[in-house]
């Protein structure tokens, strides 16, 4: 838990590391990655136009808002798994936490910063990609894109903090394939239960049950099938997904600092 005593001094400290994460990230040149977004897409439209005759405008407009999530992701996981992981290892956490920062505000802050850094990524290959759409004269629904941006936003700040857990707690290779492992259990949660139910053995039932209640379902934050077509979930399916994203980012950020607390270097 974050301390009380200086509210001010607090969000000072968390505002200077994430600041100092933001420019870091930046500075490794992960900002790259939007040059190959946009190589990505051009190449997608050229290709899928000579071989998806009739239907090209609709799998370029759903591969566009599939990579700036996937693009998100790499960044979300190798990011948040290496960067505590890093200070660890070469014991440079020791200067962090010999300053009068708590450990708290160290996770919080990384997170923040880690978050703006894919506020931006999003955001620029979200312009690239509108703007590719419109010099090929390709319709898409702007609204319901600009929400399903939202969304993919919550989903990556989410998977960045089951990314600096892992990171925290395993090496970082360890923590990058368990976040991986995350995400793709995440998108297949409900059809978890399914298979269980299938197979009528109690035991699994129950097993893929607590599963499902365990693991992030993040089919509620995947919008892109709906917003290609520009459809969208009511209005109150939206704001409750957006809460349960937020209130499962606390918790794992929670769990973290408790681990990292007892955690001695």
């Amino acid at each position: 838990m974050l301390s009380v005593g200086d509210p001010r001094g607090v969000i000072s400290r968390i505002w200077a590391i994430s600041g100092n994460l933001f420019w870091e990230v930046l500075r490794q040149r992960v900002l790259y990655l939007i040059g190959f977004f946009a190589l990505f897409l051009l190449g997608s439209l050229r290709l899928i136009s000579e071989i998806a005759i009739g239907t090209e405008d609709k799998i370029i407009t759903d591969l566009g808002i599939g990579g700036i999530g996937v693009f998100g992701l790499i960044v979300a996981v190798f990011v948040g798994t290496e960067m505590l992981n890093k200070e660890i290892e070469k014991r440079t956490i020791l200067v962090l936490l010999a300053k009068p920062i708590s450990r708290a505000e160290l996770i919080v802050g990384k997170h923040l910063g880690l978050s703006a850094v894919l506020a931006l990524l999003i955001a620029i290959t979200t312009l690239i990609y509108f703007a590719i759409l419109s010099l090929n004269r390709i319709d898409y629904k702007l609204g319901s894109i600009l929400v399903a941006m939202v969304y993919i936003f919550l989903e990556l700040t989410l998977l960045a903090a089951f990314a600096i857990a892992f990171g925290v707690l395993t090496s970082g290779l360890l923590g990058s394939l368990l976040t991986f492992g995350i995400y793709l259990m995440g998108h297949l949660s409900p059809d978890i239960v399914k298979a269980g139910a299938l197979t009528e053995n109690p035991a699994i039932i129950t097993f893929t049950k607590y599963l499902y209640l365990i693991l992030p379902d993040l089919t509620k934050l995947d919008l892109k099938n709906l917003a290609v077509y520009g459809k969208l979930p009511p209005p109150q399916t939206l704001a409750f997904n957006a809460l349960y994203a937020i209130f499962y980012t606390v918790l794992v950020l929670s769990i973290t600092t408790l681990a990292f607390r007892k955690r001695e270097f």
